[in-house]
């Protein structure tokens, strides 16, 4: 249901370690699909050269930053609005 991918890494050019990490997240159930989109910021206590990371490495790095089981449920209560929804428009004719 949670599909979560890295977009982007910017790095510093003269050592290759990364500073940010672009992230993108796509919850489907489905016809219906919601997904949210982050940055996560490093301060230097990254030792892996750019070269040799993987995107299973940088996702882990993001997780240690961000609050991953509420994204979800955001995500989901969104599917759920969608598939339960308390409003509507339209005409009757």
């Amino acid at each position: 249901m949670f599909n979560w991918t890295v977009l982007n890494l910017d790095r510093k050019t003269e050592d290759g370690f990364v500073t940010t990490a672009h992230w993108n997240v796509t919850a489907t159930d489905g016809d219906f699909s919601a997904s949210a989109y982050g940055s996560v910021g490093f301060s230097g206590d990254l030792t892996t050269p750019y070269e040799d990371l993987t995107e299973e490495q940088v996702l882990g790095w993001v997780w240690e930053q961000i609050d991953k089981a509420e994204i979800e449920s955001n995500l989901a209560a969104q599917i759920n609005a969608q598939k339960n929804p308390v409003s509507a428009t339209g005409v009757p004719w």
